[in-house]
């Protein structure tokens, strides 16, 4: 009889545990199907915030609400606006994000892209930096120990920096092998970076005073495919595989990467962001925002 109480109790404990990451989890349509939400960020309170890459739109969702309402609107930026990266800077106050425009009539086809800066709380605009070139796609943010804003131009191959209180960006690093980089995120104070088109993670290296002084290839022990967004938090960076539909934990060691799949068999997820207990990510091909309990 005592044994086959532990074991009722054990089972009762796993069923609560089971009931409470069911209540943490969540999945909210944002818009619609067809509203492709590239990027999202938690701000302060828990408000998660998402990007649009269909529309001209940035939206927000209230913690605890399953709705997802209209932000940023900036349909008069021209036809076919439309959203990458998101990123929430609660001490600045500002929600910082990738806009991209169509250029109109271009053969091949251009785009032109624009950081863009809002007031996290009303969305009034803050800040308007264009990224140079005729073709340009900023992609993805991170905010590094310096309290600058690091940002990727996945066309060009090249990292920006924007220091705190400038208004315009500075060429950071610049590196044939960065075409076609995509996420951003400092780990312990490190900078780390994917490629979207080549499937592969690097390390920045730094001097003393911040600059960069070369890429570091990062070995991951299984095959990534389409590394996203990506975020870190808990001595470990979490990352979307928009083409292997997985959502992982890297556990850096030296060079070398060990992948852990948190979930897999998604629509294309592109985003990702840990907050608290929670790990959110976007499911661009189905237009949801879902979340899961953070992996222990």
């Amino acid at each position: 009889m005592p044994a086959l109480s532990v074991r009722n109790l054990a089972a009762c404990a796993a069923l609560a545990i089971s009931f409470a990451q069911a209540a943490s989890a969540a999945n909210i349509l944002i818009g619609d199907a067809k509203s492709s939400p590239e990027s999202l960020t938690v701000a302060p309170g828990g408000v998660v915030i998402v990007g649009s890459a269909s529309s001209p739109f940035i939206y927000k969702v209230h913690s605890g609400s399953s709705t997802a309402e209209k932000f940023i609107d900036v349909s008069s930026e021209g036809p076919g606006t439309y959203f990458y990266g998101v990123l929430a800077d609660g001490p600045s106050n500002t929600l910082w994000a990738c806009q991209l425009t169509p250029v109109p009539d271009a053969t091949p086809a251009r785009k032109h892209a624009v950081l863009r800066g809002f007031d996290l709380v009303t969305g009034a605009p803050k800040l308007r930096w264009d990224l140079p070139g005729d073709d340009s796609t900023c992609n993805d943010l991170s905010i590094g120990p310096d309290k600058g804003l690091y940002l990727t131009d996945t066309s060009n191959g090249v990292l920006y920096r924007l220091a705190p209180g400038a208004s315009a960006a500075e060429l950071y690093l610049k590196r044939p092998t960065l075409v076609g980089v995509d996420g951003i995120a400092f780990l312990d104070g490190t900078l780390y970076v994917n490629n979207v088109f080549f499937n592969k993670l690097y390390r920045v290296t730094m001097d003393s005073d911040g600059k960069p002084r070369g890429m570091v290839d990062i070995w991951m022990d299984q095959p990534v495919r389409g590394p996203d967004g990506m975020r870190a938090a808990n001595g470990k960076l979490y990352l979307a595989e928009n083409s292997m539909g997985i959502i992982s934990a890297l556990t850096i060691t030296g060079d070398k990467a060990s992948v852990t799949v948190i979930k897999d068999g998604l629509k294309s997820p592109t985003g990702i962001e840990p907050a608290g207990d929670t790990l959110w990510f976007t499911e661009r091909a189905i237009g949801t925002a879902e979340s899961v309990p953070m992996p222990k």
